[in-house]
C-alpha cells in the first residue's frame, strides 16, 4: 500500500518522458516555406507575450493568498499553493510552446493528407496533455509524500488540499482572461472580415488574424491545459481530503490506528496511476489514414482514448481487489463498479456532446437549416439545442452518481454506510478524469489544427492544403466539446465531494452545517448561489463584448485608412501587432473582476455565515452545472452549423444562410469558449476556497 505514492510518481515522470518524446518528434518536422514559418513565429511571439503578462497579474492575486494562507492556515499551505500555481503554469506554458511550434509544421504535412497531417497535430496536443497529468500527478503526489509520510506534519491533509487551490487559481485566471483575449479576436475577424468585408476565414488582408490565431493558443491551449490540470488534481484530492476530513487525520494516515483507512487514502492515486499508464499505451495507437472524411478522421483520432479507456477499467478491477480484499471490506468490486461507472459516464457526457455539436447529427443540421430564415432562428435554435443537451447530461450525471454512491456503499460491511457511497461518488470522479493525458492531447489537437487552417489561408498555400486542415479542425470541434463534457462531469462530482469535506472540517471545528433551506441563512445562500454563475457568465460575455467591439473598430479602422489592403494589393500588409495588443489589454484588466469573485463572495459569505456559505456552495453547483452544458453545447453546436453550411450545404459561403450562422457562431464563440469552460472552475474554486478555510471560518 505504501508503494502506491511512488508508483504514482513514477507514472507522472513516464508520462513527462512522454511529452518530451513527441517534443521531439514535432520539432524534427519540417514547418515549411518561410512565409509559413514567418507567420508560426508571429503566433508564438504574441501567444508567449500574452501569457507573459498574464502571468504578472495573476501572480499579484497569488501573492495576495500566499499572504493570506500562510497567516490563516498555515506557512505550509502557502508553499503547497505555490506549488500547484508554478506547476499548472508551467504546463500551460510548455503545451502553448509547442502547440505554437505544431501548427505549420501541421499545415506543411497536409500537403501530403490527413495521415501526415492528424499525428502531427496530435503529437503536438499530446505535449500539452502529458505535461497536464504528468506535472500535476507528480505535484500531488511530492506534497502527499512531505507532509503526510515523511514529515508527518499537523493539518497535513489542509496543506495538501492548498496545492489544488493554486492549480484552481491558475485556472480561472488562465480561462477566463484566455477566453476573452480569444474570443474578443475571433469576433472582431469574422464580423468585419467575413460578414463586412467579405473575405474568407484567415485571409491575410484581415488584421484580425493574427489575434485570432495567437488566442486559438492562449485560450484553448494554454487556458484548456490549466483547466484540465485542475479538474485533474482535484478530482484526486476530494477523495483524500474526503477520508481525512472524516476521520479527523492530521498526519500520517497510516497511523490512525483505523484499519483499511491507507487504503481509502491511496486508492485515488492508484486509479491516477493506472489511468496515466493506459494514457501512455493509448497514445500510441493514434495513426492517420488516407481519407478527409470526419467519421474516418474521428476513429483515428479517438483510437488513443478507447484503448486508454479499456486498459484502465480492467486495471480498476485488478487495483480494488489488491488495496480492498482485505477482513475490512466486504465487496472490492463494489468501488471498481464506482470508478469504471465515472468513466463510462464521463465518455458518454463526450457522446452526449458530440451528438449535439457534430454536423453528422440533426441537431447542428437542423441549426442549418433554420439558418434559411435568417440569423434569429439561427439563433433561437441553438438556444433549445444547449437546453435540450442540458437535461440529457442531467440524467447521466443521476446515473453516475447512483452506480458510484451504491458501489461504495457495499465495499464496506456496513451497506448503510452514507460515507462509503459518498466516497463512491468521490472516486467516480477519478474514473473521468483518469485518462487525462490522452483525453487533453486529443482536445489540444483542435487548435493546432485550427491554426494549421489559418496559416495555410494565410500563407496562399494550395485550396486542397485548406480542405485537409478543415476536415481536421471540424473534428476538433467536437474534440473540444468532448474534453468539456469530461470537465464539467467532473466537476459535479468533485465539488460534491469536497462540499462533503468542507462539512466534515467544521464538524472537526465544533460547528455543525445546516443545509434547512427553511434557514434563513441557508435559503439566503442558496439564492446567492443559485444566481452567481449566472453572474459570472455574464460579466465574462459581456468582457468579450467590449473588448471585441476595440477588436472591430480597429480592423474597421485599417480597412479603411490603409490604401489597398481591402483589396489584397502587393506589398500592402496590416498591423497586426496593433490587434494583438488590443486583445492582450482588454482581455487582461476584463478578467480580474470575474477571477476575482469567485474567491472573494466564499471568503466574505463564510466569514458571515457557515450555513449561508453552505447554501451558496449548493446552489452555485446545481446552477452552475447546467448552464456550464448549455454553453458549451450551444456554441459548438452553432460553431458546426456554420462549417456545415461552407462545406456547399444551403447555398454554402457567402450566402445569406452563411451569413445568419456567422452571426449564430458569433453568440456561441464566448458561450463555448469563455463563460462556458470557466463554470467547471468556478464551481471548484468556491468549494475548495471554502474547503481551505474552513478552520478560519469557525
Amino acid at each position: 500500500m505504501e508503494a502506491v505514492p511512488y508508483l504514482a510518481a513514477l507514472s507522472a515522470i513516464i508520462g513527462l518522458g512522454l511529452a518530451g518524446y513527441y517534443y521531439t518528434l514535432v520539432g524534427k518536422a519540417s514547418p515549411g516555406s518561410d512565409r509559413m514559418v514567418f507567420l508560426m513565429t508571429e503566433i508564438q511571439k504574441g501567444a508567449r507575450a500574452f501569457l507573459f503578462k498574464e502571468y504578472q497579474w495573476v501572480a499579484g492575486f497569488a501573492v495576495a493568498m500566499l499572504i493570506l494562507l500562510a497567516i490563516v492556515i498555515d506557512p505550509l499551505a502557502a508553499v503547497s499553493y505555490l506549488m500547484g500555481a508554478l506547476l499548472s503554469a508551467g504546463a500551460g506554458f510548455a503545451g502553448m510552446t509547442v502547440a505554437t511550434m505544431a501548427n505549420a509544421r501541421t499545415t506543411e504535412a497536409a500537403k501530403d493528407g490527413p495521415g501526415k497531417a492528424l499525428p502531427i497535430a496530435f503529437r503536438g496536443g499530446a505535449v500539452m496533455g502529458f505535461a497536464v497529468a504528468g506535472l500535476g500527478l507528480l505535484g500531488l503526489t511530492i506534497n502527499y509524500l512531505l507532509w503526510v509520510e515523511w514529515f508527518e506534519v499537523t493539518d497535513a491533509f489542509s496543506i495538501l488540499t492548498a496545492y489544488g487551490l493554486g492549480a484552481s487559481t491558475i485556472a480561472l485566471f488562465s480561462r477566463v482572461g484566455g477566453g476573452i483575449y480569444t474570443k474578443a479576436a475571433d469576433v472582431g475577424a469574422d464580423l468585419v472580415g467575413k460578414v463586412e468585408a467579405g473575405i474568407p476565414e484567415d485571409d491575410p488582408r484581415n488584421p484580425a488574424t493574427i489575434a485570432d490565431n495567437v488566442g486559438d493558443n492562449v485560450g484553448d491551449v494554454a487556458g484548456m491545459g490549466a483547466d484540465l490540470f485542475e479538474s485533474y488534481v482535484g478530482s484526486i484530492i476530494a477523495p483524500i481530503s474526503l477520508v481525512a476530513f472524516f476521520l479527523g487525520l492530521n498526519a500520517n494516515a497510516g497511523d490512525s490506528g483505523n484499519d483499511g483507512v491507507i487504503e481509502l487514502i491511496v486508492f485515488p492515486m492508484a486509479i491516477a496511476f493506472v489511468g496515466m499508464v493506459a494514457s501512455v499505451i493509448g497514445s500510441f495507437f493514434v495513426k492517420g489514414g488516407t481519407s478527409t472524411d470526419t467519421k474516418h478522421l474521428s476513429r483515428a483520432l479517438h483510437m488513443g482514448t478507447n484503448v486508454a479507456m479499456g486498459l484502465t477499467i480492467a486495471a480498476t478491477v485488478a487495483i480494488a481487489y489488491w488495496l480492498f480484499g482485505g477482513d475490512e471490506f466486504d465487496q472490492p468490486i463494489g468501488l471498481a463498479i464506482s470508478v469504471i461507472g465515472g468513466l463510462i459516464v464521463g465518455w458518454g457526457l463526450g457522446k452526449c456532446a458530440e451528438y449535439f455539436t457534430s454536423d453528422h447529427f440533426n441537431p447542428v443540421k437542423k441549426i442549418a437549416a433554420q439558418s434559411e430564415t435568417g440569423p434569429a432562428t439561427t439563433v433561437l435554435s441553438g438556444f433549445s439545442t444547449g437546453m435540450v443537451s442540458v437535461a440529457a447530461s442531467v440524467a447521466l450525471i443521476i446515473i453516475g452518481v447512483g452506480v458510484a454512491y451504491w458501489g461504495g456503499q457495499i465495499t464496506f460491511l456496513d451497506a448503510n454506510d452514507d460515507f462509503g457511497g459518498i466516497y463512491g461518488i468521490a472516486v467516480a470522479a477519478i474514473g473521468m478524469l483518469a485518462t487525462t493525458g490522452v483525453v487533453v492531447s486529443v482536445d489540444a489537437y483542435g487548435p493546432i489544427a485550427d491554426n494549421a487552417g489559418g496559416i495555410a489561408e494565410m500563407a496562399e498555400l494550395d485550396p486542397s492544403v485548406r480542405e485537409v486542415t478543415d476536415a481536421l479542425d471540424s473534428l476538433g470541434n467536437t474534440t473540444a466539446a468532448i474534453a468539456k463534457g469530461f470537465a464539467v462531469g467532473s466537476a459535479a462530482l468533485t465539488a460534491l465531494a469536497l462540499f462533503k469535506s468542507f462539512e466534515f472540517a467544521l464538524r472537526d471545528e465544533g460547528e455543525v452545517l445546516n443545509l434547512n433551506v427553511g434557514d434563513v441563512e441557508t435559503f439566503i445562500g442558496l439564492f446567492i448561489g443559485a444566481g452567481l454563475p449566472f453572474l459570472f457568465a455574464a460579466l465574462t460575455i459581456d468582457a468579450v463584448g467590449r473588448a471585441a467591439n476595440q477588436m472591430i473598430e480597429e480592423v474597421r479602422r485599417q480597412f479603411r485608412e490603409i490604401p489597398g489592403l481591402r483589396d489584397g494589393e502587393p506589398g500592402v500588409i496590416p498591423d497586426s501587432a496593433k490587434c494583438v495588443a488590443i486583445s492582450t489589454e482588454a482581455s487582461l484588466k476584463e478578467m480580474v473582476i470575474p477571477g476575482a469573485l469567485a474567491v472573494v463572495v466564499p471568503l466574505v459569505t463564510g466569514f458571515i455565515s457557515t450555513d449561508a456559505l453552505g447554501g451558496l456552495l449548493a446552489g452555485a453547483l446545481v446552477t452552475g452545472f447546467a448552464l456550464a452544458i448549455f454553453m458549451a453545447n450551444a456554441g459548438g453546436a452553432w460553431d458546426n452549423a456554420k462549417k456545415y453550411i461552407e462545406t456547399g450545404q444551403h447555398g454554402g459561403k457567402g450566402s445569406e444562410p452563411h451569413k445568419a450562422a456567422v452571426v449564430g457562431d458569433t453568440v456561441g464563440d464566448p458561450f463555448k469558449d469563455t463563460s462556458g469552460p470557466s463554470m467547471n472552475i468556478l464551481l471548484k474554486v468556491m468549494t475548495i476556497v471554502s474547503l481551505v478555510f474552513a478552520s478560519a471560518f469557525v
